[in-house]
């Protein structure tokens, strides 16, 4: 008799690298990310096979956002200031670096 172990398996990946502020716990822990389907052997993922629409998660509360959302991180909201991902201050969209603590924006 012969069993085969294989299957769909979902995968999580993060986009980018950049986080955002949680409307709901006000951390700094709301990235971009993405659910994609792996073709699975054993529990591992060999090939991928279908990409997930993006969404923004927050890892404190777990908080799941879509990017169209009003809270101002959705894809229309680029000519608007954004806010340094490890100060909070918020800064102008053509700063590379953040003028209050100087990490790279």
């Amino acid at each position: 008799m012969f069993f085969f172990i294989g299957g769909v398996q979902p995968k999580t990946v993060r986009l980018g690298k950049q986080s955002f502020a949680c409307p709901v716990c006000s951390h700094f822990e709301v990235y971009r990310k993405r659910v994609d389907h792996y073709i699975a052997l054993f529990f591992i993922p060999l090939f991928p096979i279908k990409k997930g629409p993006p969404f923004l998660i927050c890892e404190n509360c777990n908080t799941v956002l879509d990017e169209s959302d009003s809270y101002g991180y959705g894809a229309g909201d680029r000519g608007k200031p954004q806010r340094c991902g490890s100060c909070g201050k918020s800064l102008e969209t053509d700063f590379a670096f953040c003028p209050y603590c100087g990490r790279p924006v």
